[in-house]
């Protein structure tokens, strides 16, 4: 008992209080922008490899799983878009440098769509994966009051050219006329025009509507 004691007293030595400060990895706000930015992406990374064992054990169903891994994929590369320096090229370099064991979600990253999504062919198509990204693009632009219409016409321009090659959905696609409304009503904007509240609104439950529409097209 006298030796655990003795150790004990040892180890929270109170005659050196600078062993109980708190030890802080940044040292100023940018710092700290730069290591929560990176725990967000560790953490999406984590999540991927969850969701890719959850399917490979038939615990969600193949539609769950192609809209929430194609969500990740979209969230991934924004937040390395925010990691990527010189000491992190790619998203390889990040995971070995942080020992982050994910290899099912390292396979998804670097083929950039869900292991679900097929062309007619029976191939993998980028297809599926970019309307998905694009609709959560174009929702978090909304989100972040990213309302002009230089912000959103390239993306939603983009996601109706994706959904027109896609010979698979039907001509009257209910998402399809959805998206086909709001180019016209940027059509009627000058670049440095924006939108108003009633028309984000609006805007962001048409396109979540639509995003929803087009995963159930995918059976």
């Amino acid at each position: 008992m006298y030796s655990v004691g003795r150790r004990n007293e040892r180890r929270y030595d109170t005659s050196r209080p600078e062993l109980h400060e708190e030890v802080r990895l940044f040292k100023n706000a940018r710092e700290r922008e730069k290591y929560d930015n990176m725990a967000d992406l560790f953490a999406l990374i984590q999540t991927l490899q969850c969701l890719e064992k959850a399917y490979i054990k038939d615990a969600v169903s193949a539609r769950d799983y192609t809209d929430s891994c194609a969500k990740l994929l979209a969230q991934i590369n924004a937040a390395f878009n925010l990691v990527k320096s010189s000491t992190y090229r790619d998203i390889p370099t990040f995971m070995r440098e942080y020992y982050l064991d994910c290899p099912a979600a390292l396979q998804r990253i670097e083929e950039g769509k869900p292991i679900t999504v097929q062309d007619n062919q029976g191939n993998i198509s980028k297809s599926v994966a970019d309307v998905i990204s694009l609709y959560i693009t174009l929702c978090d632009k909304l989100q972040m009051d990213m309302r002009a219409k230089d912000e959103l016409y390239t993306d939603l321009k983009c996601l109706t050219d994706v959904l027109d090659r896609m010979s698979s959905l039907p001509p009257d696609f209910e998402g399809k006329m959805k998206v086909y409304f709001w180019v016209k009503e940027l059509d009627k904007l000058s670049a440095a025009e924006t939108l108003s509240d009633d028309q984000v609104r609006q805007m962001v439950f048409d396109l979540e509507s639509s995003r929803e529409a087009f995963v159930r097209t995918l059976g």
